[in-house]
């Protein structure tokens, strides 16, 4: 291929094709999204997504963003927390604002029941429909990797964040041990594609979202990211070894 390319899992294609081939894998398995989760996890991934929103700490009257929120996971805790907040010390409700590419996610999020702090809305990361300075928070949680150009994603994200805001992007990521990488590939190779044909009668979709974790930069490259497109104070915790980490940043 000449020219920019764009990732989808292993392959190199043209970033045009990159939103439709992903909106296509995401239509494929909404409706069993969650519980895949859980299968492939082993649950693990609810402490996962605890852990951030304690990191987070949402507040009474804060505006938050969960982009490419999807079935509303984080949002339901993140609205919980506020609102347990503002039971003990007052103050305005908490606006959570789940903002997803795919429309079947958002459909099956919806189908779920959410909480009064949450709106739900089709967008695009790298073009969010939102003024400037608007958040107090934004949070992306398994979907940056997803999109076509990563660092316009988290340009979107610095624009849409007031002075001090906070960045949160929980993502696979890269095993800190190599013991602990040859035991996650074998296990994401051999099982999690299996578990999508079993479950969701998809393996090929499964397969995808495995190259693209491979595909995804590792975390102190991903530090640099953050910092280039405007935030201080960057870092990543890693979860589980490095299978997963949370990289924050704050609007400076």
């Amino acid at each position: 291929m000449t020219g920019p390319s764009a990732t989808f899992g292993f392959r190199d294609v043209d970033p045009s094709e990159k939103p439709r081939l992903v909106r296509g894998v995401f239509d494929r398995v909404a409706s069993r999204y969650d519980l895949m989760n859980d299968l492939m996890s082993g649950g693990v991934h609810r402490l996962w997504k605890d852990a951030v929103a304690a990191r987070l700490n949402p507040q009474p009257g804060e505006t938050i963003i969960d982009c490419a929120g999807g079935t509303g996971d984080m949002a339901r805790r993140f609205a919980k927390m506020a609102r347990r907040v503002q039971e003990r010390r007052g103050g305005e409700d908490a606006q959570v604002m789940i903002i997803d590419y795919n429309a079947e996610m958002i459909a099956a999020g919806r189908a779920k029941g959410g909480e009064p702090e949450i709106t739900w809305s089709v967008g695009d990361a790298q073009r969010l429909p939102l003024p400037d300075a608007c958040a107090d928070a934004y949070v992306i949680s398994f979907g940056i990797r997803n999109v076509t150009d990563i660092s316009a994603a988290l340009r979107e994200a610095r624009r849409v964040l007031r002075p001090g805001g906070r960045f949160l992007c929980l993502e696979f990521s890269h095993p800190a041990t190599e013991a602990l990488r040859k035991a996650y590939d074998a296990y994401s190779f051999r099982v999690i594609p299996q578990i999508g044909e079993w479950v969701v009668k998809d393996r090929d979709s499964y397969q995808y979202l495995v190259e693209s974790i491979r595909r995804f930069p590792d975390q102190r490259t991903f530090v640099d990211m953050i910092v280039k497109a405007g935030f201080g104070r960057a870092g990543y915790t890693n979860f589980t070894g490095g299978v997963a980490a949370l990289h924050h940043g704050w609007a400076v």
